[in-house]
């Protein structure tokens, strides 16, 4: 099944219904349901999401995107190891 990519506004509209319907004495877990998203999703949206406005959502989100596009992947980072670098122990420098 394909992922599905929700807006910061999508997730916020779909917390605020999770609020509204568990203030009404249903449970969490069936809320999610209504919803559509597992119980992992509906609490790590609200630990990222909670408290914020549309606007700071949005931010939040094309930060984190810039941040994943400017870092480079580990695999690619350079071993710095002294082994690798070619530098010798201490004390055995300069002595043949």
């Amino acid at each position: 099944m394909p992922r599905k990519g929700h807006s910061p506004n999508q997730i916020l509209n779909k917390l605020r219904q999770v609020e509204v319907t568990v203030a009404n004495g249903k449970r969490v877990g069936g809320a999610e349901r209504e919803i559509g998203v597992s119980g992992n999703t509906y609490y790590r949206w609200r630990q990222e999401y909670d408290g914020l406005n549309v606007d700071q959502a949005r931010r939040l989100k094309k930060l984190k995107q810039e941040n994943a596009r400017l870092s480079p992947p580990e695999a690619d980072k350079p071993f710095s190891s002294p082994q690798v670098r070619g530098t010798s122990p201490a004390g055995t420098a300069g002595s043949l």
